[in-house]
C-alpha cells in the first residue's frame, strides 16, 4: 500500500510542476514592456460578444458625471420627480430655518452693541462728572452728600447695564450653539474679517 501512495504523490508533484512550468511559459510569452491594462483591453476586444446583455463597469466605461446605482434598476420617473420635489421643499425649509436663526443672531448682536454703546457713554459721562467734582475743592465741600447719592445711583445703573449685557451675550451664545447644531455657518462680522 505504501508504494502506491508514493507513486500517487510523485505523480501529483510532477503534475503540479508541469502546470507551473506551463503557466510560467505562457506568462513569459507576453512582451514585458506592454502594461497589464493594455493586455486586458486587447483580450477584451478579441473576445467574442455573447447574446446576453451583461454590463461590466471598469475605469474605462464608469460614468464620471452621473450616479451609478448598485442597488437595482433605476427608479421610475414619477418617483424621482416626487423625491426631487421633497428634496427641494426640505432644502427650502432648511434655508428658512437658517435665515431665521441668522436673523435672531444678528438681532442679538445689534442689541449687545447698543447696550455696550450705552454703557460706554454712561462711563464717559461719569468720568467727566467725577473730574469736575474732584477738580473743584469748593464743590467737594458743598455737594458731597449729593455726590454720594449720584455715585451710588451711577454704580447701581452700571451694574444693571453690565448684567443686561452679560444676559444678552449668554442668549447670543445659546443662539450660536443652536445654529452650530443645525449646521449653520455663521457669517463673519466686519471685526473678524479685519483681524485676518
Amino acid at each position: 500500500m505504501r508504494p502506491i501512495m508514493k507513486t500517487l504523490t510523485t505523480i501529483a508533484v510532477l503534475a503540479f510542476l508541469l502546470s507551473a512550468a506551463a503557466w510560467g511559459q505562457s506568462q513569459s510569452q507576453q512582451p514585458p514592456s506592454q502594461p497589464l491594462g493594455d493586455v486586458a483591453r486587447s483580450v477584451r476586444k478579441n473576445k467574442p460578444q455573447s447574446d446576453t446583455p451583461t454590463r461590466y463597469f471598469d475605469n474605462d466605461n464608469l460614468p464620471s458625471n452621473t450616479q451609478l446605482s448598485v442597488v437595482g434598476p433605476a427608479p421610475s420617473k414619477d418617483n424621482a420627480s416626487g423625491d426631487d420635489a421633497k428634496a427641494k421643499m426640505a432644502e427650502a425649509d432648511r434655508q428658512r430655518a437658517v435665515a431665521d436663526i441668522q436673523g435672531k443672531i444678528d438681532q442679538q448682536k445689534s442689541k449687545i452693541a447698543a447696550l455696550t454703546h450705552e454703557l460706554d457713554l454712561d462711563q464717559r459721562e461719569y468720568r467727566l462728572r467725577a473730574a469736575a467734582f474732584y477738580g473743584d475743592a469748593g464743590n467737594r465741600l458743598r455737594d458731597s452728600a449729593q455726590w454720594s447719592k449720584d455715585d451710588a445711583q451711577y454704580k447701581s445703573d452700571m451694574d444693571s447695564k453690565q448684567k443686561a449685557i452679560a444676559d444678552a451675550q449668554q442668549q447670543l451664545n445659546e443662539l450660536q450653539e443652536q445654529a452650530r447644531k443645525a449646521g449653520v455657518k455663521e457669517k463673519e462680522s466686519d471685526s473678524d474679517q479685519s483681524k485676518k
